[in-house]
């Protein structure tokens, strides 16, 4: 059975657990007004509609 000839630090094992080097993929959901791309729970910044009514006047 292997084992090890040194400890390993404290700082190499938290490198290593980190997550730090996982990509977040952004999430995008399809507006209801006009169909464009927005990130979801945020008002639109093309139509101003958020969940079917128009929350910011665009002209």
């Amino acid at each position: 059975m292997a084992v090890p000839k040194r400890k390993t630090s404290k700082a190499r094992r938290d490198k290593r657990r980190s997550s730090v080097w996982k990509l977040n993929v952004p999430a995008f959901s399809r507006c209801t007004g006009c169909g464009e791309l927005k990130t979801p729970h945020r008002v639109c910044d093309v139509c101003g509609y958020y969940k079917g009514q128009e929350i910011l006047v665009k002209e």
